[in-house]
């Protein structure tokens, strides 16, 4: 198996690289980053889901009983204001075989844990 080679890194770059560690280090930042990154992925699941079920957004819409601009809207990367009601009727109008999962991820132990009154 042949070995990578490898390349010199800049003073610039191993700057860089060693902030971007210490980003990733920090709990605080890291919850955010995650935040976006599950939002990101959802507009590119949702487009890819509906494509793979074969359906243009016009077809979705008429579908969801909507415009095809807010089928568009809801598949917008950045969007953000969906409800799970939205998603649900969203992923029922794929068609079969289709569903909505929800994964509620939880904080390791030694980990910020935050108390909701009872």
């Amino acid at each position: 198996m042949a070995e990578k080679k490898r390349k010199d890194i800049s003073p610039e770059e191993a700057s860089y690289l060693e902030w971007k560690q210490e980003l990733l280090e920090d709990p605080e930042y890291q919850a955010v980053y995650e935040e976006e990154a599950a939002r990101s992925e959802l507009w590119l699941q949702l487009v890819e889901a509906r494509q793979e079920a074969g359906l243009t957004q016009q077809e979705m819409a008429e579908r969801l009983g909507v415009s095809q601009a807010q089928v568009s809207r809801i598949e917008k990367q950045g969007y953000d204001a969906y409800t799970l009601n939205t998603l649900r009727k969203y992923v029922t109008a794929l068609g079969e075989g289709y569903q909505l999962e929800v994964a509620i991820h939880t904080p390791e132990p030694n980990g910020p844990v935050s108390h909701l009154p009872a």
